[in-house]
């Protein structure tokens, strides 16, 4: 994995390595809207994370998701973690979960 110092020099690196699209997190999947595509847990794959801690306020964090769909769409996923976190389904949530022997 790459080293970031911050979540927008790790976004326009991944973007030049070929994650161009935007996914968003609904209840039960993540979506692109600029393609209208929908990807199930079952879908995609995590193929990079990177975890942004708040300067000021650990409550104020991000992860980046590096995302490859089965089909080979690539894109990136951005969420807060901890309680600002986004409601979503268990296996979303299991999908999305990032263990710490990572």
């Amino acid at each position: 994995m790459y080293s970031y110092n911050t979540l927008s020099e790790a976004l326009n690196d991944l973007v030049n390595r070929g994650y161009t699209h935007n996914f968003n997190i609904e209840r039960d999947c993540i979506i692109c809207k600029n393609i209208e595509l929908k990807l199930n847990p079952d879908d995609f794959v995590i193929s990079e994370y990177y975890r942004f801690e708040g300067e000021s306020n650990p409550d104020d964090s991000e992860i980046v998701y590096a995302i490859t769909s089965n089909n080979g769409i690539k894109g990136t996923l951005v969420n807060a973690y901890g309680i600002y976190s986004d409601e979503i389904s268990d296996e979303l949530i299991s999908k999305l979960k990032i263990e710490n022997s990572k």
